[in-house]
């Protein structure tokens, strides 16, 4: 019975989370088009700037930064769960498992490091 509701709970969390983000941005979608639609009913102008800036909005200028510090951590999280498990042979794959997440949170950084900003 309990293998059954992992497997259950294995399929239906994703999908759930899923579901969630899309309907999320959704609505976003849907609130910024009222947004625009309010504007135009009171007689305002939208420039195509405009227009272009509140579909694309801009990426924060540290957001490699914050991106290279989570992909760490994640990292980090794997691998302190390895040695965390009292079987001694899940520790050699669980950090070799954690090497990735590491790798791309240190191109990350390295992405940050040498990106250019308008400062």
């Amino acid at each position: 019975m309990t293998g059954e509701w992992i497997g259950f709970a294995g399929v239906i969390a994703p999908t759930i989370l899923l579901g969630v983000f899309f309907w999320l941005r959704a609505r976003g979608r849907r609130d910024m088009q009222d947004t625009i639609r309010v504007a135009l009913d009171k007689g305002h102008e939208l420039s195509p700037e405009l227009i272009d800036r509140l579909g694309h909005p801009k990426a924060p200028k540290d957001r490699d930064l914050r991106l290279g510090v989570i992909w760490i951590a994640v990292a980090i999280g794997i691998a302190m769960f390895s040695f965390a498990i009292p079987e001694e042979d899940a520790t050699g794959p669980l950090l070799g498992i954690s090497a990735f997440p590491c790798v791309i949170g240190i191109a990350y950084l390295i992405l940050h490091k040498f990106a250019k900003r308008d400062d």
